[in-house]
């Protein structure tokens, strides 16, 4: 857990915590000057956040020069804030000392979050840094699966016997024991290391010394295995408002404890690839990555789109004689088919939102399509009104007006439809539906609303 007691610059509330240019513009010009003191005075007061939206944000050159000058100044927190791209590079570009001193004050989750997408050898760099029991630690939490509650977990726990009472686990906590830096919850456990309940720190001070740790617990308290997925984990969090809850081995022993920002970052990275990949982005992509690595993540969903392109002009070319008879058919066509697509987006992007925050369910799954199906029809014929009217006042012929009309009210019903079923039949079928929706979605928008505006054309005005 990174520590919130950072100060935070006064530039940063000034400007709704946003970098100021200017801090930009001193820092660069500190790092053109060699001037290492310069530049110690304007980021040191700066939050390890910050630090590291200024190395995201600035060109690739003047990172490393700024790195390079800057010796001794990187540490753990700063690494944590990075994408995986640019921490590989900065965590190349220091030596083994400032590794081991970068890593070193790291709780146990922060330093597998940290490395977990390195490469080995970069992962062995840090791993060395680290002291023989916080290694095993790392290395024994590198074993679970991958997005799992034990990758997410952090192995210092704050423990105490449920047998307890208030003053013996006061004058616990206050002796040289090794404690987590923060905590929330002091766990009790029975004698095989099982935990039975939790106790606030708040409740814990505001008790009498007498008084026993099992008459105080939260009823909040639940457990997670180890094995469970993160994105569950980070779920239950927000669902049932956890603070911190204990983990698991497979004999139920307590193992470690998960934080509330530990879930909540999990939650905002899901939802940050589910944006990214409804757009056809690579859910990894990042600010600070080269030209390279962005032409290949985006280049494959191009392709996609481009073969979904050929497909809706497949059906354009069906009715070439119908649009040579009827000229204006291909001034219209865009319009079918752009509010067809916009429709379905709607319709694509709330039933994603549902399955990623668990709300769209097998109880509840025809309702939400008849709604979006009802919505469509609706939308549909308000709009079939306007641009009805808009074919007979642009060409003055009434019935183009009546087949544009009636191609939208298909349209956008089809859009409700589509957008809200594809992303469950791929959600059943075990696909990110984030991923892979918005290539269906708008080739089943395009198609029907080319074949059912060229078709009716076809069919009443030639």
């Amino acid at each position: 857990m990174s520590d919130p007691s950072t100060a935070i610059p006064p530039e940063a509330e000034d400007a709704d915590f946003a970098l100021p240019s200017q801090l930009f513009d001193d820092v660069l010009d500190a790092v053109e000057a060699d001037d290492a003191p310069a530049l110690n005075g304007l980021l040191d007061p700066l939050h390890p956040a910050d630090i590291a939206d200024l190395l995201e944000q600035i060109m690739p050159r003047d990172r490393t020069a700024l790195l390079t000058l800057w010796k001794g100044g990187m540490d753990g927190d700063i690494l944590s804030e990075l994408g995986d791209n640019l921490r590989e590079e900065v965590i190349d570009s220091l030596g083994p000392k400032e590794l081991a001193s970068a890593v070193r004050n790291l709780e146990s989750d922060d330093v597998v979050d940290l490395i977990e997408d390195l490469e080995d050898e970069q992962q062995e760099a840090v791993l060395t840094a680290l002291d023989d029991a916080d290694r095993l630690a790392v290395e024994k939490a590198l074993a679970y699966p991958e997005d799992s509650a034990g990758r997410l977990m952090q192995v210092e726990v704050a423990r105490a016997p449920e047998h307890w009472t208030v003053g013996e686990a006061i004058d616990y906590l206050r002796s040289d024991v090794a404690l987590p830096d923060q905590f929330y919850h002091l766990i009790l456990i029975d004698p095989r290391a099982k935990p039975k309940g939790y106790v606030t720190l708040g409740r814990l001070l505001s008790s009498k010394r007498s008084m026993q740790l099992r008459d105080i617990t939260e009823d909040s308290f639940r457990t997670f295995n180890i094995a469970d997925d993160e994105g569950a984990v980070a779920y239950a969090f927000n669902q049932y408002h956890l603070i911190s809850a204990p983990v698991v081995d497979a004999d139920e022993r307590l193992v470690g404890v998960i934080t509330i920002d530990d879930a909540m970052e999990v939650l905002d990275e899901e939802h940050e690839e589910d944006i990214l990949r409804l757009a056809g982005v690579s859910g990894e992509s990042e600010l600070s990555d080269s030209v390279r690595v962005t032409t290949r993540q985006r280049l494959p969903w191009l392709a996609v789109n481009l073969v979904t392109a050929i497909l809706a002009s497949m059906v354009i070319s069906m009715f070439d004689e119908v649009i040579a008879g009827f000229v204006a058919l291909a001034v219209l066509m865009p319009i079918v088919a752009s509010m067809g697509g916009n429709a379905g987006t709607q319709s694509l992007t709330v039933a994603c939102r549902a399955i990623a925050t668990r709300d769209l369910t097998t109880s509840n799954v025809w309702r939400v399509i008849r709604r979006e199906v009802a919505v469509g029809a609706i939308n549909g014929a308000i709009f079939a009104v306007v641009m009805g009217i808009v074919g007979v006042v642009w060409f003055g012929t009434p019935m183009l007006g009546v087949v544009l009309a009636v191609a939208m009210i298909i349209n956008l019903i089809v859009a409700g439809l589509a957008g809200t079923g594809i992303p469950i039949v791929l959600d059943r079928m075990g696909i990110d539906p984030a991923l892979a929706s918005g290539a269906f979605v708008t080739t089943v928008t395009d198609v029907v609303g080319f074949f059912a505006f060229l078709g009716l054309a076809a069919v009443i005005l030639l």
